[in-house]
């Protein structure tokens, strides 16, 4: 990455280049870009193609401020981390959800090498806002909730968010390319849960959240007050950029009309 395209990502996310490519700096780069750069699927749901090449995914999060979802969050930042001198590896999860694990690459998380590994992930939705340490079994507290990494038989680390299991970590390094078939797949199958809604999400500074999902617009309060509100379509395109920074002249799914 360009030096000049670091500075656009890094004004981008509202980030002072770090002075070297240290803890305290990726602790700084993770918060701004989580408070910057929504968890989005609004492409699949716009017809817009989604790629995992990286000037397609500058373009996408830099130059029209749009969000996306792991495979681009994670693969953009991890660009934007490299060019800065970190170390970083892209690595494959299996996610937790009701019928057990979700396939290989089914999520893209990192790795960052410092004093030891790190787990970054701008791509999750509610997750750590901070890095967690990946070599210690000791509950690790965040702004986010307490969480936990376990090693399992297999070698691969478990991964969880008070109490409740969130993915299980691949320890192998993978380059964006191996995610992209499932990229694909979950751009394009009826059975892939990306398919069947739009969602817009990002943590509040304050600690909440707030969530646009189809035109029902979800706020979270730090003390874990949810409140609901469905709106206009009008509506909800002004809560697009209000709250997410996002211009569109029409609603998600709904092709030709606002």
């Amino acid at each position: 990455m360009q030096d000049t395209r670091v500075d656009e990502y890094l004004a981008r996310i509202g980030a002072a280049r770090p002075a070297r490519p240290d803890l305290d700096g990726l602790r700084r780069l993770q918060e701004a870009h989580l408070l910057a750069v929504p968890f989005e699927n609004l492409s699949i749901h716009l017809g817009e193609p989604v790629s995992l090449d990286e000037d397609a995914l500058l373009a996408k999060i830099v130059d029209r401020r749009r969000g996306g979802f792991c495979y681009e969050l994670n693969g953009a930042f991890a660009a934007l981390l490299t060019a800065l001198g970190y170390r970083v590896d892209l690595l494959s999860a299996r996610v937790f959800g009701a019928a057990g694990l979700t396939t290989p690459f089914d999520h893209l998380a990192l790795r960052v090498q410092l004093d030891g590994p790190w787990l970054v992930d701008v791509g999750f939705g509610r997750f750590a806002r901070q890095p967690l340490r990946l070599d210690t079994r000791e509950p690790q507290p965040d702004p986010a909730g307490t969480f936990t990494v376990e090693a399992t038989p297999e070698g691969d680390l478990d991964v969880t968010m008070a109490g409740e299991a969130q993915y299980r970590l691949d320890q192998r390094p993978y380059a964006l390319t191996d995610f992209a078939p499932t990229c694909w797949y979950q751009t394009t199958s009826p059975a892939s849960h990306f398919t069947v809604s739009s969602t817009c999400s990002r943590p509040t500074p304050a600690g909440g959240r707030v969530t646009l999902a189809g035109t029902r617009l979800i706020t979270t309060t730090p003390d874990g007050t949810r409140t609901e509100a469905d709106l206009t379509p009008a509506e909800a395109l002004t809560a697009y950029r209000d709250h997410f920074g996002i211009t569109l002249d029409r609603l998600p799914g709904l092709p030709g009309r606002p």
